[in-house]
């Protein structure tokens, strides 16, 4: 599975740095390791939320190394992505 990261663009988490762990139609199930795990991911309509596209290549390796994705790793990739685009 290729993992993809969003931003959220509406709602009260909005900027919120997530991973989708599952598209289901129009729906994507996102989780970012604290307040949203991989065992209770938010359900977000597709018109809510960003798929982030520059992604840098060492987080994408780190998630496909991972199996099962786990909450720690989902934390890991978001706080490095935002220490990416925080620089």
């Amino acid at each position: 599975m290729k993992y993809e990261l969003a931003q959220s663009l509406n709602g009260h988490d909005r900027k919120q740095i997530y991973l989708i762990a599952k598209k289901e139609g129009r729906f994507a199930y996102l989780v970012n390791g604290t307040t949203h795990t991989c065992a209770n991911p938010k359900k977000k309509n597709e018109k809510h939320y960003q798929v982030i596209k520059n992604i840098p290549e060492h987080i994408w390796m780190r998630l496909e190394e991972q199996k099962p994705l786990t909450d720690d790793t989902v934390r890991w990739a978001v706080r490095e992505y935002e220490r990416s685009i925080n620089k």
